[in-house]
């Protein structure tokens, strides 16, 4: 499996979410299959996204693609971290 990790601030939730649910048909398309959106418990502007993707080389390229810089610019996104991870073990408790 491959997965990114996606830590950053938006100017505001609610915006970003509906740039976000707007974008799924192109994120499915690019190769992203699951995803989960969580917040930190003290501010609801700073978002984590983590996503299993196909590839981590469609990730990058989805990611890193002019349009979607774009996206990001109109989503207020502040200075994302990108971090592409490969799952080297799974397990339930």
């Amino acid at each position: 499996m491959h997965h990114v990790l996606i830590i950053h601030e938006v100017e505001a939730y609610p915006a970003w979410k509906k740039i976000f649910d707007q974008a799924a048909a192109i994120r499915k398309q690019a190769g992203e299959v699951s995803y989960q959106l969580l917040r930190y418990d003290n501010d609801a502007n700073n978002i984590v996204h983590f996503s299993e993707w196909t590839s981590l080389d469609d990730a990058r390229n989805f990611f890193e693609s002019p349009m979607l810089i774009e996206i990001r610019k109109k989503a207020g996104v502040k200075a994302p971290n990108f971090i592409y991870l490969k799952e080297i073990e799974r397990g339930m408790l």
